[in-house]
């Protein structure tokens, strides 16, 4: 690319967003019209990290500003790569169309984080790309000189064949050391108050160099940069994210809306328009014995936790809702049993973590060797450790049933057995 390439207008960033976590962020006059937005400002209406307010009182940041620090580390990205090199193979609407896929990354999301992620729904990228190329969003991405199909398809990596300059960018919003985790563990551990997820992300930029086929490289020298991302996502996980009490909440929300799905009360479309109120008030609406466990959730009355366990193969088929849902009645039979009263299957509940990746293949410049045959500290075995310590089942049960259940001799071995398929 020619001349002073892209994101050389300084006076196009006119608009001032003052932000806890980077200070300001400057967008145009026509990416601040695009949060101005109905899509955009539902993001507004969703805590970035669902529930855990409930364990920390500051995280109540919303995925609105999250989306709005992302844009902004994507927007300082791109200059420290336009400046070193990646203006000889990237457009000006290349670059407007990455500013926009930053911006708008998450308008699909659901409410409560992750935890609707197993159910039978469609990927927040693809329900972003929908988003984004539909109307009043297409035009409005239009109106920055990005091209709509192509900041939707930086997002959703299933659209195949999208070109190179697309996979350019791709790479450059989701990978090792993305925007994307830049904002999320330095915002999230701000609001929770917790010092592990802060990352140095001025050391971060001034290190990275572009790659026209990897997006971006690292020189040996910044190999810690990607320690401390790997390391500070593990604590993170392990403190907020998968803290037990947060766990419980999320789980509880994913019971009652995967009973909500399979019962037919309620449809995916039903869904995906949601935010934190609107997914309460459709639940309640609803005549259901699970609709219980959404309201325990709002009033805070979480289930009791009554046996834990470390991931083990032999509980891998619990990561199918439906086989999890057969554990938790024949636990339901067993408890009733045992303790007398009567459990209902729908106050129980088995909590199993999603399968996570921690990714740290980033190149290594000079010795042209992967992060992991480099790192003197995270191999790929030390890597797979950390995602294994941290999946813990749990098996929990409603506060009503929990004294009852706790004097259960050997609870533990026998639950294991419940839990376990064949």
């Amino acid at each position: 690319m020619t001349g002073m390439g892209p994101l050389s207008e300084e006076s196009r960033f006119s608009v001032a967003v003052r932000d806890p976590v980077w200070k300001h962020i400057w967008l145009t006059p026509e990416l601040a019209e695009i949060t101005r937005s109905e899509p955009f400002l539902r993001l507004y209406r969703i805590r970035q990290l669902g529930p855990t307010e409930y364990v920390y009182p500051g995280a109540t940041h919303t995925r609105a500003a999250h989306s709005l620090g992302v844009y902004h580390v994507a927007q300082r990205l791109l200059r420290v790569l336009l400046a070193r090199g990646a203006r000889d193979w990237v457009t000006q609407t290349g670059c407007d169309s990455f500013l926009a896929a930053a911006l708008l990354h998450d308008l699909g999301h659901f409410p409560f984080t992750h935890s609707l992620k197993e159910l039978p729904l469609d990927d927040h990228e693809t329900l972003t790309r929908r988003i984004m190329l539909s109307q009043p969003l297409a035009s409005l991405i239009a109106e920055t000189g990005a091209d709509p199909e192509m900041a939707a398809a930086i997002v959703d990596h299933s659209v195949s064949g999208a070109g190179e300059e697309t996979d350019f960018f791709r790479h450059l919003l989701s990978g090792v050391l993305d925007p994307d985790k830049l904002d999320y563990l330095n915002r999230d551990a701000f609001c929770c108050g917790v010092p592990y997820g802060i990352q140095d992300t001025d050391f971060i930029l001034s290190q990275i160099e572009p790659d026209r086929k990897l997006g971006i490289v690292i020189p040996s020298r910044a190999i810690m940069s990607i320690e401390s991302i790997l390391f500070s996502k593990y604590l993170m996980y392990r403190s907020v994210y998968w803290h037990r009490q947060v766990r419980m909440a999320t789980a509880m929300m994913k019971k009652t809306l995967h009973a909500a799905l399979e019962k037919k009360l309620i449809e995916p479309d039903n869904l995906y328009s949601q935010d934190d109120e609107g997914i309460f008030a459709l639940v309640a609406s609803l005549d259901f014995p699970e609709k219980e466990i959404a309201r325990d959730v709002r009033s805070r009355n979480f289930f009791s936790v009554a046996a834990e366990y470390p991931y083990e193969e032999r509980f891998a088929p619990l990561e199918n809702l439906a086989i999890r849902t057969l554990a938790e009645c024949r636990i339901a039979d067993f408890l009733s049993v045992e303790t007398g009263i009567k459990v209902s299957a729908h106050r129980v509940l088995a909590d199993i973590p999603e399968r996570i990746s921690f990714e740290s293949d980033l190149m290594i410049s000079d010795t042209r060797a992967p992060f992991s045959e480099s790192s003197t500290v995270f191999s790929r075995d030390v890597v797979d450790r950390f995602t294994a310590s941290l999946r813990i089942l749990r098996v929990a049960v409603h506060p009503s049933a929990a004294e009852a259940v706790a004097k259960i001799p050997d609870l533990k071995a026998k639950l294991a057995k419940c839990l376990t398929v064949g």
